[in-house]
């Protein structure tokens, strides 16, 4: 630590005031920010000198080509401690949060997720272009043995302690046939490896790419589908669509390529990168013991049988058939008998479709609001929701609506005593209408704050079009159930 503040001191003329640990990310690396007045920087100490060999050599390089990355200030003679610019707190993944919960994106968030993915092809073409790859770590290029190296990664750090019983042989064969298929595409840009939305930060309304110190010489594709089948980004078949026309035109600025070409190879750095992310969530979890990684395995398998579903992978016979199996077992399909009863309550559109349910469980109840008298057909009500006291005296004072919730509560009530009584982890409740707006609303609302006081479950509500998430925590209660 003291390193640290001797290279503040160095580059601020100044005494850190105070040193503050920042959150961990998924390495072994350990962040600080380090402030004197309104002065602050970030340090960072690694175990690995030649990693930060790389990051630092990595940042000069990017910076000399005009690419939006933290500025480089100092470093220690061994390069395991130094010193960036702070940038700040606010990663894109946060600031998709609302999105990625409601799956609902605003148009701010699609806008910020549009930008990012047309600036990409810059970054790996740009970024390539005069760059001494032989910095890079651990390898300066995208071969088989990298490869090969995360496909074993998934293999012992996640197929293994699934319990499937395969036969290693037959998978290894199929291994070498992805490989060499991942290798039959041009290699000559920068690959950034880790390309996702928790690496990218945003300041004053611009983007920042950061955390690209495991990057090296290779393909274009991964990091598209790094991106865009982020486990936990949950961004859906048609957002991601947008956003690969949008890095499609990007591309077109800086190479030839045929369109339908990289969608058929993409498929399989989409599967490649699957596999890999699942090997680091194995690792990090099982082994590591951090819970964060294991709550992402779920999304990841969803992914995985997404891609399975609608793809061909007849080359990799018997890796198909391994997949399928692994993504039926029991512990990625069942529910956690320990955990309890989250109800997900969704006020809606039927103009824009029934929620889908991102448990796996199929859905639940779906209640049909438009039956209701309309706050709507009011044009003083036109601006206002379900959540404004003009519109709740309404629809309370006409009294159609108390009856609608009585009747469907009485419903909702019997399946969650059962649930809990019968350890289920996900109920799904929906309640519809015109246009998401007034009576779903006010229902979704008052029956999500009803059943958070009678049975203290937690109740994650979501009002879809008003984009609107809140969660109303578990709680005791006196046993009336």
């Amino acid at each position: 630590m003291s390193t640290l503040q001797q290279l503040f001191e160095e580059v601020t003329t100044k005494k850190a005031e105070s040193v503050v640990q920042m959150a961990v990310s998924g390495s072994n690396r350990k962040y600080y920010r380090l402030q004197s007045g309104d002065e602050t920087l970030v340090g960072v100490i690694g175990t690995s000198k030649e990693e930060n060999t790389a990051f630092i050599e990595m940042t000069k390089h990017f910076t000399r080509k005009g690419l939006p990355v933290p500025k480089f200030k100092a470093a220690s003679d061994d390069n395991l401690h130094y010193l960036q610019e702070d940038l700040g707190d606010v990663l894109l993944f946060d600031y998709i949060k609302k999105g990625r919960l409601t799956r609902v994106f605003s148009s701010h968030e699609k806008e910020m997720l549009h930008k990012t993915m047309e600036f990409l092809p810059k970054f790996q073409v740009i970024g390539a272009q005069g760059f001494d790859f032989s910095i890079c770590y651990p390898l300066p290029k995208f071969n088989k043995r990298s490869v090969l190296w995360d496909l074993n990664y998934f293999k012992y750090c996640f197929l293994k302690p699934s319990g499937l019983d395969f036969q290693e042989n037959r998978l290894e064969d199929d291994f070498d046939k992805l490989a060499d298929a991942l290798l039959c595409v041009p290699c000559d840009t920068f690959m950034y490896r880790d390309f996702q939305s928790r690496n990218v930060m945003i300041k004053d309304d611009e983007l920042y790419f950061i955390d690209y110190q495991g990057g090296r010489q290779g393909p274009v594709y991964y990091d598209v589908a790094s991106f865009l089948w982020q486990a936990r980004a949950q961004y859906g078949t048609k957002l991601r669509e947008e956003l690969l026309k949008t890095y499609l035109k990007s591309l077109k600025k800086y190479m030839d390529f045929d369109e339908q070409e990289f969608r058929t190879n993409l498929k399989l750095f989409v599967l490649f990168r699957l596999l890999q992310v699942l090997g680091a969530y194995g690792y990090r979890g099982y082994f590591e013991k951090k819970p964060h990684f294991l709550k992402s395995i779920p999304f990841a398998m969803g992914n995985l049988r997404e891609l399975m579903s609608s793809s061909d992978f007849s080359a990799f016979p018997y890796l198909g058939q391994v997949l399928g199996e692994l993504s039926e077992l029991k512990q990625y399909k069942e529910v956690d008998l320990d955990r309890p009863l989250v109800v997900t309550m969704y006020s809606f559109s039927y103009k824009k479709g029934i929620p889908n349910d991102a448990s796996g469980n199929g859905g639940g109840f779906v209640f049909d609001c438009r039956a209701v008298n309309n706050p709507g057909k009011h044009e003083r009500f036109y601006k206002l929701t379900g959540l404004d006291e003009p519109v709740i005296q309404f629809l309370e004072e006409d009294g159609e609506i108390l009856k609608f919730i009585r009747n469907s509560l009485s419903l909702i009530e019997a399946s969650v005593k059962r649930y809990m009584e019968r350890k289920f982890t996900n109920l799904m409740v929906c309640y519809g209408c015109t246009g998401g707006q007034h009576r779903s609303v006010y229902a979704s609302q008052r029956v999500a704050k009803h059943l958070n006081e009678k049975f203290g479950i937690e109740v994650h509500l979501i009002h879809r079009e008003q984009n609107i998430e809140q969660i109303y925590a578990r709680k005791e209660v006196e046993k009336q159930v």
